[in-house]
């Protein structure tokens, strides 16, 4: 049985993302919940191309209308991708994360989200610590300084505005942690969805389809509620923006829990303090989730640990705070889109893109 899960995780790992290997083969464990032994040989033979089901089935010798059945089961359960192509429907490997996993939101279980912990604790140093990183930071406009230059991918509020569609889902990250008796004080419909088609939610199964107004308005409750905005790490195809939390978010749980740095791409921005308006409430140093602000006499912020989420702006209530742009030399420009994510972020683990084109 392992052979087959081994293939899949191999292959999993030469994507961009990795998915790397464990000793103790909770890697596998995690695997064997989500796919049954024929379905990891199948999908461990899927390009990230996508192909039609009889291509793949001549390719790898299958029945065709076996193949076909078995990739559309897996497609409905969100573990492989699947869309129209010219040919036909077409289908291909997805990563694990960002990819099929925040897909399971249906079958997630106690049982799931003790296995994803335990391959979570082991693996994540790997899975993180590569750059481009898998997310970056985005503030909402109202926390920037109104004289700073916003390029448009650098706003939450602007990556919106570009958006034909909005949706919105449970978050997995605040799911997993609950079942495993670990909840945080942080709302779940948090996890938002975009798209350049319009009303392409409108009969998504388990996305809640939002109007703009009630786009803007979630992303707004997600600050109030001390949520930090993060994106997949390109200037463009950006198609999700997840409120998370070092609680509970597997990304940002990096830092907190390992001591990672550099998790999270920050974004172009940077704290800064009014003094003359600083009243000492400390509101600041208990709402940023990075421990980047401490108190003497008046608000100090660690430029090196803020990561420009903007989160402690929400929280002032005097103003004292903004974000203000910072030094040219210390913003990364995130690549152009994610073909270029994919084949930077291959170069850094030192991997071939033939492999699963």
């Amino acid at each position: 049985m392992n052979n087959a899960y081994r293939l899949l995780a191999k292959q999993l790992d030469a994507l961009p993302n990795g998915f790397p290997a464990v000793e103790d083969e909770a890697d596998l464990r995690l695997l064997a919940k989500l796919f049954t032994p024929e379905e990891a040989e199948l999908a461990a033979q899927l390009h990230t191309i996508l192909e039609t089901a009889a291509s793949i089935a001549e390719r790898i010798g299958k029945n065709p209308t076996d193949v076909n059945q078995s990739l559309k089961g897996l497609a409905r359960r969100g573990l492989i991708t699947c869309r129209k192509i010219e040919k036909g429907l077409g289908f291909g490997l997805m990563p694990f994360v960002v990819g099929f996993y925040e897909n399971q939101m249906v079958s997630m279980d106690v049982e799931l989200a003790q296995l994803f912990e335990d391959y979570y604790k082991k693996a994540a140093d790997r899975l993180l610590a590569i750059q481009p990183q898998v997310h970056r930071i985005v503030p909402v406009n109202e926390t920037i300084r109104n004289d700073m230059e916003i390029q448009p991918y650098e706003s939450a509020a602007s990556i919106l505005d570009r958006a034909q569609a909005w949706g919105v889902v449970d978050c997995i990250c605040r799911k997993q942690k609950a079942l495993i008796g670990e909840a945080c004080k942080h709302p779940i419909d948090m996890c938002m969805m975009m798209s350049p088609t319009p009303a392409a939610f409108n009969d998504a199964p388990m996305i809640r389809a939002l109007t703009r107004e009630e786009a803007q308005d979630t992303l707004q409750r997600a600050a109030k509620a001390g949520l930090v905005h993060s994106v997949n790490n390109s200037q463009n195809d950006v198609w999700y923006i997840c409120n998370c939390c070092t609680c509970s978010c597997g990304i940002l749980r990096g830092m907190k829990e390992m001591g990672l740095a550099n998790v999270v791409a920050r974004s172009a921005f940077v704290n800064s303090v009014d003094e003359d308006l600083c009243i000492g409430c400390e509101n600041c140093v208990s709402a940023c989730q990075f421990e980047a602000i401490s108190y003497d006499q008046t608000a100090k912020v660690d430029a090196r640990r803020c990561v420009g989420c903007g989160v402690c702006v929400v929280a002032c209530s005097e103003g004292a705070l903004s974000l203000i742009r910072r030094a040219d030399m210390d913003v990364t420009i995130p690549p152009v889109d994610e073909d270029s994510w994919r084949v930077e972020r291959a170069q850094r683990r030192g991997k071939s893109l033939e492999a699963i084109l």
